[in-house]
């Protein structure tokens, strides 16, 4: 399968995020500028449509093969591998202390976009060596950092998370896994996990998991999970390896798509010799999770916008090609001549367009809270916007790239269901990212009720302010004012709502839950909608030698505003009629 890299959009997104949140006021950001960004942009999307594009399909055919304990990647994935490590792409923002590139995230949101887009399967373990590297920098001692982090940064050893237990799924309290403590301050480990990606490979010479288990006399629920890193082959204090660490896969999933990525069921400590040791302190281990979760999440909504460029590539060469049906004129046209045919490329178009605009916001506004006076107020609304917006970026983005895989395939019609054509693949691998790092359902609790009630809807409410500041400057555009005005009716419904609804204590919770999703979404939609408008300002502030370009971002805000707001004030209206009448139904 083809791809790639929109190389014009992400520069353009690049150099607004960089702009937006004033990286270059920055000291420390010093020469990590746009133009810098440009150049690993250039080689990263040559080593995407070159490399890793080729084997997408190659994964999903073959798949993995699990004997005799061991997993064999597809054909060519582990010269691929080697090659990803040699290049250096994984310590890409990684601290160049332990051998990374240390480059800011809003340089590596575009280049992990790339290797998304072209093979998610296969870079799935570069998000777990940067998620696993951010909490063994924040939690872990020296000695760990020392004698593991050189060797993930480089490529030499992969990550694996192992969090859920087969009684255990998203409720991590109830996990089981024991940590049995030790004379000499290891633990001994032992139980069973679920769903562990890259748990088991033949990538690398070592697979480092980091486990979440309980100690004997740890608090029940989420109190008592403590986090240990668990090697498949023991460190030694020089960094060596040593004998195997009874850290066993006993199986891999079938799954519907991401073929070429090992899902592995894990047994660890089946001799009652696995070892682990603790990383920060005990009972501790969620604290742990939640910088990876977020990492994760983030991760997952660009996974969401990877896809929805991928399938917009796909059905955008394939609708040129396409010769089906006649015009006004009794002409034979291709199918991109169509009238539904171009809402459903356009609406691909400046979805995913918007979506990418919102991550890399996301990614350069981290950079900014992680480099900035931290005790300041104005850094921590940053944090607290990063933190409302990330829910959201994660759940819709995901959700928007099953639709959009879905319409993919309905532009190719008859041949879309025809699994040699390849869009299938991208259908059935978009379906897990919905689901995996949280559901949606389970993100739009966590916005409804951690974001917005717990800061009583400080952090929503300013940004909405910027939103209604952005759609005033359109007011007297002849053109947009009617977007501007329609996006101001949206922020005023999501005002009202908060006020009277979201934030009113005495709602019954099972009703906020119930319309939690319709909020996301249509927070969703109205972010898109600030995103493209946001855009459209930076092109008119900005010189612009590309008259076409800025007129396709005008078409795009036009549709996306016609199009798609008027499906937010429809998810604000099931918001405003709460609770959906479920408890009236008996199942």
């Amino acid at each position: 399968m083809t791809y790639q890299a929109p190389y014009k959009d992400m520069q353009l997104l690049v150099a607004q995020a960089y702009l937006q949140q004033d990286l270059a006021t920055f000291e420390s950001l010093d020469g990590f500028d746009p133009e810098l960004a440009n150049a690993v942009m250039e080689e990263a999307a040559k080593f995407a449509s070159g490399a890793l594009a080729p084997l997408n399909a190659v994964g999903d055919v073959q798949g993995c093969r699990f004997q005799d304990g061991k997993v064999i990647t597809a054909d060519g994935w582990r010269e691929a591998y080697q090659q990803f490590a040699e290049s250096g792409w994984i310590g890409l923002a990684l601290p160049e202390a332990f051998g990374g590139q240390g480059l800011p995230k809003y340089i590596a949101q575009p280049v992990n976009e790339m290797w998304l887009s072209a093979n998610l399967a296969f870079v799935m373990f570069q998000a777990l060596a940067q998620g696993g590297s951010e909490i063994l920098l924040n939690f872990a001692n020296e000695a760990i950092q020392k004698r593991y982090l050189p060797n993930i940064v480089s490529g030499e050893w992969t990550v694996a998370m192992a969090l859920t237990e087969p009684n255990a799924g998203s409720d991590l309290g109830a996990l089981n896994t024991k940590a049995i403590p030790q004379s000499d301050g290891m633990y001994k480990i032992k139980g069973q996990k679920i769903y562990i990606t890259y748990g088991e490979h033949d990538l690398a010479d070592n697979i480092v998991h980091l486990v979440l288990a309980r100690t004997p006399d740890a608090p029940a629920g989420s109190r008592g999970i403590s986090l240990f890193i668990v090697p498949k082959y023991r460190v030694a204090e020089d960094g060596a390896l040593g004998e195997f660490n009874d850290v066993r896969c006993t199986g891999i999933e079938h799954k519907m798509g991401l073929h070429g990525s090992p899902t592995c069921s894990m047994s660890y400590g089946d001799q009652d010799n696995c070892i682990g040791e603790l990383v920060g302190e005990l009972n501790q281990g969620l604290m742990a999770m939640f910088v990876l979760m977020n990492e994760a999440r983030l991760s997952c909504g660009l996974q969401g916008v990877a896809l929805g460029e991928l399938g917009y590539q796909r059905a955008l060469e394939y609708a040129k090609e396409r010769t089906q049906g006649t015009n006004n004129q009794g002409e034979k046209v291709a199918i991109v001549e169509h009238a539904d045919v171009k809402r459903m490329l356009l609406e691909m178009r400046s979805e995913t367009f918007a979506l990418r605009a919102l991550g890399y916001r996301i990614a350069a506004q981290i950079d900014a809270t992680e480099v900035a006076d931290d005790s300041s107020n104005h850094n921590q609304s940053k944090k607290d916007r990063v933190a409302l917006l990330t829910p959201i970026f994660k759940a819709f983005a995901t959700e928007r790239a099953n639709v959009m895989a879905g319409q993919v395939v309905q532009v190719f019609g008859g041949m879309g269901f025809v699994e040699e054509t390849g869009v299938a693949q991208i259908m059935r691998d978009a379906r897990v990212t919905t689901i995996y790092e949280g559901t949606t359902g389970i993100q739009a609790r966590d916005l409804v009720f951690r974001k917005v009630r717990g800061d009583e809807g400080k952090a929503l409410t300013e940004l909405l302010a910027d939103i209604t500041q952005l759609a005033r400057a359109f007011e007297s555009d002849v053109v947009f004012a009617p977007i501007a005005k329609e996006t101001q009716q949206t922020v005023e419904k999501v005002t009202s709502l908060l006020n009277a609804y979201l934030l009113n204590h005495e709602v019954d919770t099972t009703s906020l839950q119930a319309v939690s999703v319709p909020f996301l979404e249509a927070m969703g939609i109205l972010c898109c909608t600030w995103q493209l408008l946001s855009v459209l300002a930076y092109l008119q502030a900005h010189e612009n030698d590309d008259v076409s370009y800025e007129q396709n971002v005008k078409a795009m805000v036009t549709f996306y505003g016609a199009y798609r707001l008027p499906f937010a004030m429809a998810a604000l209206k099931v918001v405003e009629n709460a609770g959906l009448g479920l408890s009236q139904y008996e199942f």
